[in-house]
């Protein structure tokens, strides 16, 4: 089964950057073009020229100056009031999926799991048809199932330290973005190449595209990397050496997460929602002939 990666985000290295003058405890090398103070993803807001902070915004605001747009995230997403609220949403739902399963038992996850195509009863299975012969929502219904308290508290754990500072840097929308279809890359990775037979559940795809997408931002924000790519690595290392893991779920959502983390910070601000949503959409179309190829195969 897919199980969800272990270990956390490693500590800060030397306190060589400055941290953000609302938020100190956030070391940071991006500072406002017209203060100059330094600030964090969570504050920094897109501007014609660098980033400014939320003050300087306020008062150009006031001053009915028209230099300035609406206030906008790294990725020019709408500055929210709580900047975690879709990462609570997720861990809600992963949290009402996973208590369903304890209430219900085996019989509820095996609607929700995802498996390319059970054998027929005879050989002893539930009846349960499989992606390949049409049950295409398990593609996403095993990214929000866990069966393993460990399994469960490991990605939720992961959700919340990762995901908060990517919705705050991409805004809502985009990072709902980044979550769903980076889960689906790890599910459609794991339906092709896993054997037809072989169970899989988890929201490790997705939480592996949090991972991917947090390494381009902080090397866009020339922040120290050396954390995250620790954390990346071990978590890799776990994917391949522990058993039990579908290691196609995670490599699935990493190299997702990353090419649309990418698409999303790199955007040139003329053609940015058709950077942004035109590489969410290539990555789905590529998921989708995965899934399209893989099910003529079984079929």
């Amino acid at each position: 089964m897919d199980q969800g990666p272990s270990g956390g985000p490693g500590a800060p290295g030397a306190h060589s950057l400055p941290g953000c003058y609302r938020h100190p405890d956030r070391e940071t090398g991006i500072s406002c073009v017209r203060c100059e103070r330094p600030i964090c993803p969570q504050c920094m807001i897109s501007a014609s020229v660098g980033f400014h902070c939320p003050e300087c915004v306020r008062r150009s605001s006031g001053t009915g100056s028209s230099a300035m747009n609406a206030p906008r995230t790294i990725a020019g997403g709408t500055l929210a009031a709580d900047p975690r609220l879709i990462t609570k949403i997720l861990l809600g739902i992963n949290a009402a999926v996973f208590v369903a399963i304890l209430a219900l038992n085996d019989e509820f996850v095996t609607h929700l799991m995802l498996v390319g195509a059970f054998p027929p009863p005879e050989f002893g299975w539930e009846p349960v048809m499989g992606v390949a012969a049409g049950e295409w929502y398990r593609l996403v219904t095993s990214m929000f199932a866990h069966q393993e308290f460990l399994h469960f508290a490991s990605n939720m754990l992961l959700l919340w330290w990762l995901g908060g500072p990517l919705e705050a840097a991409l805004g809502r929308v985009r990072y709902l973005a980044l979550y769903l279809v980076s889960g689906l890359a790890g599910s459609a990775l794991t339906y092709v190449v896993a054997a037809p037979q072989q169970p899989s559940l988890g929201a490790s795809g997705a939480v592996f595209g949090l991972m991917g997408a947090t390494v381009i931002l902080m090397r866009r924000l020339n922040q120290d990397l050396r954390p995250v790519l620790v954390l990346v690595a071990l978590n890799l290392v776990f994917t391949l050496l522990a058993p039990r893991i579908a290691w196609e779920a995670h490599v699935g959502g990493l190299v997702a997460g990353a090419a649309i983390g990418y698409a999303m910070v790199h955007a040139p601000r003329g053609r940015r929602a058709l950077v942004q949503w035109g590489a969410c959409g290539a990555v789905l179309a590529v998921v989708l002939v995965m899934i399209v190829v893989r099910t003529m195969a079984l079929t």
